[in-house]
């Protein structure tokens, strides 16, 4: 799925084949009432990671974002730009604060490192071929 708005001010790229992934960004697009979202499925099959400067094993490994500008960036603070583009940049307001960030950003890096496992019993299913991710 792309949604290339055309005022978007942030990008997310996201795995479409992640059930957790599409739910988010579902939500997030019915939210985005300005289309400032843009959204990228780096799980297509017309993908190309190198576009980004980045392997698709990176990508994979963290959630991505990238600014008009090209700036591309990564983990906790592409879901902070994701929502700010949304208009509910507040709802991410606490996880930036300096006692709260470290432990947001390690709980997402931890649910990032498990999301494959957690994701293939939510209905992903990578034994076919079909998954970019080497388990």
């Amino acid at each position: 799925m792309v949604n290339m708005a055309t005022n978007w001010q942030f990008k997310i790229l996201y795995d479409g084949d992640c059930p957790f992934c599409k739910l988010e960004i579902k939500w997030l697009q019915s939210r985005d009432k300005h289309h400032r979202l843009a959204i990228e499925d780096i799980a297509a099959a017309d993908f190309d990671a190198s576009t980004c400067g980045k392997t698709m094993d990176q990508l994979m490994g963290s959630i991505h974002g990238i600014f008009p500008d090209g700036t591309l960036i990564s983990g906790m603070e592409t879901f902070r730009q994701a929502y700010r583009a949304a208009g509910m940049g507040w709802l991410m307001v606490p996880t930036g604060w300096p006692v709260l960030k470290p432990i947001f950003d390690m709980f997402y890096r931890l649910f990032a490192a498990n999301r494959i496992k957690m994701g293939r019993k939510f209905g992903r299913n990578c034994d076919t071929g079909h998954c970019k991710i080497n388990p």
